[in-house]
């Protein structure tokens, strides 16, 4: 890598510093870092992978590529909906690992500013709060804001990459 590459890969981290995709999950609204995410898509036929969580639905092929779908409403373990035409699925990259990420809706890309975003409360159980990295506040609402790397344990992710190295 140059240090030109270097210095582009900078800029580019610069102009997504605090900007996220929002997207809701039943009433509630979540927001990820842009930077991690490479596409949105509507819903594709998925192939149910075998001896996987509930929430991992399956595997889809995008263009050739096949990756792993979580459907983040039954993570979060809420109870599982029909899917809509609202439906999306939010193609994300984190340490070299693709994945898809079912949302019952895409909002918007926004800026929240860092002084804006406050820790996630310490509820000592971790249920919802260690898939967060932080709330922001955007005038009156609030934005739970997502830890992408949090969302799936390194088993998982083990596991999701194995199946999709075959199926590749």
């Amino acid at each position: 890598m140059t240090a030109e590459d270097i210095e582009s890969q900078r800029d580019d981290e610069d102009t997504q510093h605090g900007r996220y995709l929002t997207f809701s999950v039943g009433e509630e609204e979540f927001g990820i870092e842009i930077r991690h995410v490479t596409e949105i898509v509507g819903m594709y036929p998925i192939t149910a992978l075998p001896e996987m969580p509930d929430y991992i639905k399956g595997i889809i092929n995008l263009r050739g590529k096949i990756f792993p779908v979580m459907d983040v409403r039954m993570r979060f373990h809420k109870p599982p909906i029909q899917y809509t035409d609202r439906t999306c699925i939010i193609i994300v990259e984190f340490n070299e690992v693709t994945v898809g990420l079912i949302v019952d809706q895409v909002s918007e890309v926004m800026s929240i500013s860092d002084e804006n975003i406050s820790p996630p409360p310490d509820f000592r159980t971790g249920a919802v709060s260690r898939y967060l990295n932080g709330i922001g506040k955007v005038g009156s609402e609030v934005k739970l804001l997502i830890d992408t790397e949090n969302l799936f344990m390194k088993e998982e992710i083990q596991q999701m990459l194995v199946n999709e190295s075959r199926a590749s």
